[in-house]
């Protein structure tokens, strides 16, 4: 069965991309067939991996495009539906629908997930319909958050949303993952334990923070090709395991 897992909160800037880009690269160096899906306009997720599509997943939902064409081989077992500007243009298809727009992504790519054994999804920040569409789709989600107080307010409205959600689809909150971890940082150590003690046992191994996560994007690598034996490297495996663990 295909596990579909969102990376999602509502505040920018806390790992999302590099949490999904990694989190699939390693899924698929393990061996899983996994489909990487880039829901935000700004197409991170592609350019991450040095791959900038002519289609991806706008013109597949558009209808400009079939799913075997848009869904572009980026690694061996990773394949991308890319993101990018003419998302604004699926968001008003949704917005346009008749009936159960919520599940208008379901419906277009329901399909063809049987291929994959994960289905990763990369969002933006903020709340829309595509983001709710997301939602809706998925079966869990994993959270990335900053150890700073505004992180953890977000995460904590945001796991409201998500209930809402569940009042019609059952989707669950499965993996709170801490990144940029910095144990020089003072905040650190005041809001690891307010996180484990609101969100227990679904509470992840942080990502230490490490720059090399940030440098490899540059490069069109993930962490694994650009620098293998970096802390970087050995946290996102250390999830991915997690992850797989679960199954």
């Amino acid at each position: 069965m295909t596990r579909r897992i969102s990376i999602s909160l509502s505040k920018g800037g806390v790992g999302k991309t590099t949490t999904a880009v990694n989190l699939a690269a390693a899924l698929a160096i393990s061996g899983r067939r996994v489909l990487l899906i880039d829901t935000d306009t700004q197409a991170q997720a592609g350019k991450s991996l040095g791959l900038r599509p002519e289609v991806g997943l706008a013109d597949f939902m558009l209808g400009d495009a079939s799913f075997e064409n848009a869904a572009v081989e980026a690694r061996p077992n990773l394949h991308l539906l890319a993101g990018g500007h003419r998302l604004a243009a699926v968001k008003q298809v949704i917005a346009e629908a008749d009936m159960r727009q919520e599940e208008t992504l379901s419906a277009a790519l329901q399909p063809y997930i049987p291929h994959y054994h994960y289905v990763i999804l990369d969002t933006s920040p903020g709340w829309d319909n595509l983001q709710i569409n997301v939602l809706f789709f998925a079966q869990e989600v994993l959270t990335p958050v900053n150890l700073e107080v505004l992180s953890l307010d977000g995460l904590i409205e945001f796991t409201r949303r998500i209930d809402e959600v569940r009042r019609y689809h059952d989707v669950a909150l499965r993996y709170v993952l801490p990144t940029a971890l910095d144990r020089r940082v003072k905040q650190t150590a005041e809001i690891m334990p307010q996180l484990v003690g609101h969100f227990d046992n679904i509470v992840c191994s942080p990502i230490r923070y490490n720059v090399r996560l940030s440098e490899a994007p540059a490069h069109g690598q993930h962490i694994f090709e650009y620098d293998p034996h970096s802390n970087g490297a050995q946290d996102y495996m250390k999830l991915t395991k997690r992850i797989v663990n679960d199954e």
